[in-house]
């Protein structure tokens, strides 16, 4: 038996309008007309025919841009919103990590809220006794939680939800990119009861934009688009084709928006910065083993003997992929004024298929900043091959003894 069946399931959301009103909302109901008398142009279909089965035991991701209908669908699976049309069945005790603590009343205690909380997701009184010094140690709380809930940060709000929900002990949990919020300690915790839970059999359904977390966690992968399934199958084999379809899109847009920290007095300023390939064509976006160039263009508003020109490249979870300076390669500053262009090289990218931000930097010895700019440009790495993680070095593999295997004669290429 599967935990998760969606046939045919659809839902739409009206737009508001003030041109067009029922004249009662039971008699829109009564008549079955609550969608059907609108134009295309008034409803905004969220889920549009999704056909979606889900082992027991298995760990689901769905993937695709913002607007793209995962969260609802994952709403429809929590019960927290039903389908227009189509049908669900879910076998099995369901926790959503969805809008975490969205019960929770901000006039009384943590404490409080955890009992109100745990019975609206099935719990009985002494089920949550029984568990209550678990949820206060995980949440961290220990100090905090006879405290009234609004005078608790966003990290500590969402760390109590989180610790109620998990400790619910469900057959399915739902999992709605609730770990964008919270310090990186508290989130690698989170990751961890995941990951426990996914060793216990429990079902896991995973909404997310990390396509790393994706590939490493899950066993199978739902691409949406536009409120479609657009395919199912091995996380690596979807991502690539998401990856794909996104790449096409930007050769007409920017990746992301230019929007970034900055900071520094600005005695020397980054001026302008970009991308681009080994001749010189500016471009955002590059296939594995490209050469990219990494530019900037300085302008010292006075002469200066001290400076250093700095590069940082992150992933999309915001692991430093790579960092170095001027100084840290031994080159000697001797004088800086009026415009200059300096260029980072690398003649061969070696990164797994991704999203990086580059972070760039001109600044004193003492690390004291004339300007620092954070996710300064952006650029994505689109390659075939298939394996996870970050970096890809030269490898070979090789075999002996009572072993059989055959290399695939066809390759993808990069």
């Amino acid at each position: 038996m599967s935990a998760v069946v969606l046939k045919d399931v659809t839902k739409y959301y009206r737009k508001y309008t003030s041109k067009r009103k029922f004249q009662t909302l039971k008699s829109a109901i009564l008549e079955h007309n609550l969608f059907s008398h609108l134009s295309p142009k008034e409803i905004i279909k969220a889920v549009d025919g999704v056909n979606i089965s889900i082992d027991r035991e298995e760990t689901f991701g769905i993937i695709g841009e913002n607007g793209s209908g995962k969260s609802t669908l994952l709403k429809i699976i929590a019960g927290i919103t039903r389908p227009t049309s189509g049908k669900l069945e879910v076998n099995g005790k369901v926790s959503a990590l969805i809008e975490l603590g969205a019960g929770f009343h901000p006039e009384i205690s943590g404490r409080e809220n955890i009992y109100i909380n745990g019975i609206m997701l099935g719990l009985t009184k002494k089920e949550i006794d029984d568990r209550l010094e678990d949820i206060i140690k995980f949440a961290e709380l220990e100090d905090y939680i006879d405290m009234p809930v609004k005078t608790y940060s966003s990290g500590m709000y969402m760390r109590l939800g989180f610790s109620v929900a998990i400790n619910v002990n469900p057959d399915i949990l739902l999992v709605d990119e609730v770990l964008a919020v919270g310090d990186a300690s508290f989130v690698g915790k989170c990751l961890e009861k995941i990951k426990e839970m996914k060793r216990a059999g429990k079902t896991i359904i995973f909404v997310t934009h990390s396509l790393d977390l994706t590939q490493k966690i899950c066993h199978r992968v739902a691409w949406m688009k536009k409120g479609k399934v657009m395919t199912i199958g091995e996380p690596k084999e979807v991502v690539d084709r998401y990856l794909l379809d996104v790449l096409g899109k930007e050769e007409e847009r920017e990746i992301i928006s230019s929007m970034s920290d900055r900071w520094g007095n600005r005695e020397a300023e980054i001026v302008e910065s970009w991308t681009e390939d080994m001749n010189g064509k500016r471009k955002s976006h590059f296939n594995y083993g490209d050469g990219i160039r990494i530019v900037m263009k300085i302008l010292s508003k006075k002469e200066l003997k001290d400076f250093v020109f700095g590069v940082g490249i992150f992933n999309n979870e915001g692991i430093n992929v790579y960092g170095s300076n001027t100084s840290l390669e031994f080159y000697k500053p001797k004088v800086l004024r009026g415009e200059s262009l300096v260029k980072f090289e690398i003649p061969v990218l070696r990164l797994i298929n991704g999203i990086y931000s580059v972070d760039l930097a001109v600044h004193r010895e003492d690390g004291y900043a004339y300007d620092y700019i954070k996710g300064a440009e952006n650029f994505k790495v689109h390659s075939l091959n298939r394996e996870i993680g970050i970096y890809r070095p030269p490898h070979k593999w090789s075999f002996e003894g009572g072993v059989e295997i055959e290399e695939y004669k066809k390759k993808p290429s990069s």
